[in-house]
């Protein structure tokens, strides 16, 4: 465990990487069937929030915008444009749900989305994501959060095959699917939220909507706490868990910081067998463990002399990280974009809450960047070897596409990571 830096004592950020909360909590309501999510805040941020996820997906994404202004925030705290905006909607389509939330601009002025939703004869989840604190993946926590708690009925008991999948936000939907396919494999009912696995997958529907097409569905929302079991996947999802544990009492709770590599896998799996009352896990996941081993074997010989900056948000950062050291991987620096107890877990020379400069002042101490496209220019600046994750990640597709997971995608992530080290060695 080396040193872990939370601030860095500099008044701004010179090449940022962090996303914003609202961000986070839209991407949140994009895994819920037919939602729509409406910012709370001026035009362009809505604008900048469509175009990024538009162009990391390579999806039209529908969001809609109270567009507020400096002045009618003033004037009238925000609450008519609230109004009108959902009047604008509902004449249009029918969603599900309204996915409400706020930006910096409607948080200094203290809007009331409580009171306002109150008020709106519509089914809509409000919560708060300033964009002045916090980021992509606090966003996407506090928006899971506010649905279980505002959405999901109370329950006495719960069915024991059944398993509420609490994934992160740098999960992608096709790792969300996965995950869900390996649960599934022991027997049980799986419902993911929120589930990307099925609304931002790439799928080709039969006409482009004007709401979020696929993801779970409000009803199953309100039903989660029948569970037996649920599974949170990343310490920026420990306070969803908890808001579902209030609403049944019965409900069993199993942690995860990440699921990639080796050990975490195998954690998985105990847990999956105690629930499910087996002996052995399907024959498909004891071949893929296998195959984990073997590439582990392979690729150390190209990863033990590489080392590695990994760059993005803290869960993403803590599974990437133990899956690298399990490969013999030196981890000398960690960027991270937020805070996050995750950080104090990192087995790295140095872990950093900062910006990208940081790591052109340390260029000198990796070889290889893990991380998103704002990488790419320091990766290619300096010589570096670069393997492209995280949001954004705009000159690639397929990024819905990519699995890193459990021991299926832990050996393709590994086999990536060390090709791309080997290109970078020979000066390819």
């Amino acid at each position: 465990m080396g040193e872990v830096i939370r601030r860095i004592d500099k008044p701004l950020q010179v090449n940022p990487f962090r996303l914003s909360q609202p961000m986070g909590a839209a991407l949140a309501f994009l895994g819920i069937d037919g939602c729509m999510p409406l910012m709370h805040g001026g035009m362009g941020c809505t604008s900048f929030t469509k175009v990024f996820l538009t162009r990391h997906f390579c999806e039209p994404i529908a969001i809609q915008t109270t567009a507020v202004t400096d002045v009618t925030a003033v004037l009238d705290g925000g609450d008519g444009s609230i109004v009108e905006a959902v009047k604008n909607i509902t004449a249009k389509v029918t969603p599900s749900l309204i996915g409400l939330h706020s930006t910096g601009l409607t948080e200094t002025k203290g809007d009331d989305l409580r009171g306002i939703a109150s008020q709106i004869d519509y089914p809509m989840v409000y919560v708060h994501s300033p964009d002045y604190e916090g980021g992509l993946e606090s966003g996407w926590g506090k928006t899971t959060c506010a649905l279980i708690e505002q959405l999901v009925a109370p329950c006495q008991q719960g069915r024991r095959n059944k398993v509420v999948l609490l994934p992160h936000v740098s999960l992608t939907p096709i790792e969300v699917e996965k995950l869900k396919e390996f649960i599934a494999g022991f027997g049980f009912e799986v419902q993911a939220l929120p589930d990307l696995s099925t609304s931002l997958d790439g799928h080709l529907g039969e006409k482009q909507s004007a709401l979020s097409s696929g993801g779970i569905t409000v009803e199953a929302i309100r039903e989660l706490a029948d569970a037996g079991l649920i599974l949170s996947v990343g310490d920026s999802m420990r306070l969803s868990a908890e808001a579902l544990l209030k609403k049944n009492a019965t409900l069993c709770h199993r942690h995860f910081p990440h699921l990639q590599g080796l050990e975490a896998t195998d954690q998985l799996a105990a847990c999956l067998l105690e629930f499910s009352h087996r002996e052995l896990p399907p024959a498909g996941v004891i071949r893929w463990r296998k195959r984990l081993q073997d590439t582990l074997l392979d690729c150390h010989f190209a990863l033990g002399q590489t080392r590695v900056l990994l760059v993005g948000e803290p869960d993403f950062l803590s599974g990437a990280a133990q899956l690298l050291r399990e490969a013999g991987s030196q981890i000398r620096l960690v960027l991270s974009s937020v805070d996050s107890p995750q950080l104090d877990r990192l087995t790295a020379d140095t872990v950093l809450v900062g910006d990208l400069e940081e790591a052109e002042k340390r260029q000198q101490d990796f070889d290889l960047v893990v991380g998103n496209f704002h990488t790419e220019a320091l990766a290619r600046r300096f010589g570096k070897g670069l393997v492209l994750r995280g949001f954004p990640n705009w000159e690639v597709v397929g990024n819905q596409l990519r699995n890193d997971q459990l021991y299926e995608g832990g050996s393709a992530f590994l086999c990536e990571v060390a090709n791309a080290a080997e290109r970078s060695r020979h000066g390819h």
